[in-house]
């Protein structure tokens, strides 16, 4: 089985990629605005449930994107440390309540309170990521750009993007080929060496796929050009496709989330759910 770049379009016979990539586009980002702007465990719960369905649903393999999730798992991991160490005791301050579980040094302290805060914060994201791997795997690149053009977005950058997507497996199966060839001619890149020589031979990769990065460029930009792209204001798309059923099902459906969202969070005044009352 043919090995899938990380960030592209992966093709697969389910509901989810039946759906117009404009529908995907507001679902993604209505999603994204009910994760972001509540902190009530409730509401994140159901999301993240919601979240897992909409995966399983697509068809995508965990082992597909699991390298886009590794490193989301850093960053999450990052931004949970970070949080604590400047502010070791914002969760007390929200929750106007304070339970000791461990005493660390100075004013750093593990109270109930601030673990309750970290797991809202991170349900938070685990809410956006699968939504977003989804919206980026289960749409083509020419239709991604044919939905921001329907929202209003200029069709130049909408091409620059779909562009973008494009490249990214043909670099990752660029550095692949030119992996290959360096170390047909000897060259060590198994990461046995010490890190100053892997530094090294490295070189003897990314030099290479700068420029036949940089030659790619410029012989898309020259088509560009001698076919008149950037002429006109407006412009037609072969991947554009009309709203469907399901279309409109899965709008009312994510927009239905968002009121409901916005509902129960400022039900009382306040964006945090409090337990400790």
């Amino acid at each position: 089985m043919a090995k899938i770049a990380i960030l592209s379009y992966i093709k697969r016979n389910s509901l989810v990629h039946e759906l117009t990539g404009t529908t995907k586009l507001i679902f993604f980002l209505a999603w994204s605005v009910a994760s972001m702007v509540t902190y009530d465990t409730r509401v994140l719960v159901c999301m993240l449930l919601v979240s897992a369905v909409v995966f399983k649903i697509s068809r995508i393999r965990v082992r597909d994107i699991s390298v886009v999730l590794g490193l989301a798992a850093v960053f999450l991991l990052l931004n949970n440390l970070f949080v604590y160490l400047f502010a070791p005791e914002y969760g007390v301050e929200l929750y106007e309540s304070r339970t000791v579980l461990l005493t660390i040094a100075g004013p750093y302290t593990i109270t109930l309170q601030q673990l309750f805060y970290h797991l809202n914060m991170t349900m938070k994201v685990i809410c956006v990521v699968p939504v977003a791997l989804l919206f980026i795997a289960c749409t083509d690149p020419s239709e991604f750009a044919a939905s921001l053009s329907s929202i209003g977005v200029s069709y130049r950058i909408g091409y620059s993007v779909s562009l973008a997507l494009r490249y990214i497996p043909d670099v990752q199966r660029e550095y692949h080929n030119i992996s290959q060839a360096q170390q047909a001619r000897g060259i060590d890149l198994s990461g046995k060496d010490k890190v100053f020589t892997r530094l090294k031979n490295s070189v003897a990769i990314l030099l290479p796929l700068v420029l036949s990065s940089l030659n790619r460029i410029e012989t898309v930009s020259n088509a560009m050009e001698l076919r008149g792209f950037g002429k006109n204001k407006k412009r037609t798309w072969y991947a554009k496709r009309k709203m469907q059923r399901n279309d409109w099902l899965a709008i009312g459906f994510v927009l239905t989330v968002l009121v409901v969202d916005m509902v129960v969070t400022f039900w009382d005044g306040n964006r945090f759910y409090n337990p400790f009352v």
